[in-house]
């Protein structure tokens, strides 16, 4: 199991590092140019500055049981498509059962947007507690996805 996070304007980088590390697992951080990043525990991997060029060089390299960091839903849809995990920065998990729901109010915001009667606010400003849930969440799945692999050993026998 590997941690992928799209760090692109991704608050919870490094406290995803932390929680890899101390669980032990490889990590590997996806940017653009315009967002360089270093890390001393990750892998760091500069993408070019296309406009998908993160989401298409994560969903490339994630493999099924991997765990994917995303706001970004159609990332997580894809990611899921895949066999994997995926986590907002909020701490809620993208499963089969929500996706597309949300992938549905992407829709409707954008279009919400684009007719210019709406003038959409951005996030709130992000706070201890945020990052204490994003936390709690993401060692959880963790745990769930360890648990899983584990129970998947035992049957193989």
């Amino acid at each position: 199991m590997t941690i992928y996070v799209d760090a692109d304007a991704c608050p919870v980088t490094r406290l995803t590092e932390q929680i890899a590390r101390e669980s032990g697992l490889p990590m590997v951080i996806l940017c653009d140019t315009n967002h360089e990043m270093h890390s001393e525990y990750a892998r760091v991997q500069i993408v070019g500055a296309g406009p998908d060029a993160v989401d298409l060089a994560l969903i490339n390299q994630c493999r099924r049981g991997d765990i994917v960091v995303t706001q970004d839903y159609g990332v997580a849809a894809l990611a899921l498509g895949k066999g994997t995990y995926g986590i907002h920065q909020s701490g809620k998990w993208y499963t089969d059962e929500n996706i597309d729901s949300l992938l549905m109010e992407r829709h409707l915001a954008r279009k919400a947007r684009q007719s210019g009667k709406h003038h959409m606010k951005g996030p709130a400003k992000r706070t201890e507690e945020d990052d204490l849930r994003y936390a709690r969440s993401l060692r959880d799945l963790i745990a769930m996805v360890r648990n899983r692999e584990t129970e998947a050993a035992e049957r193989q026998g």
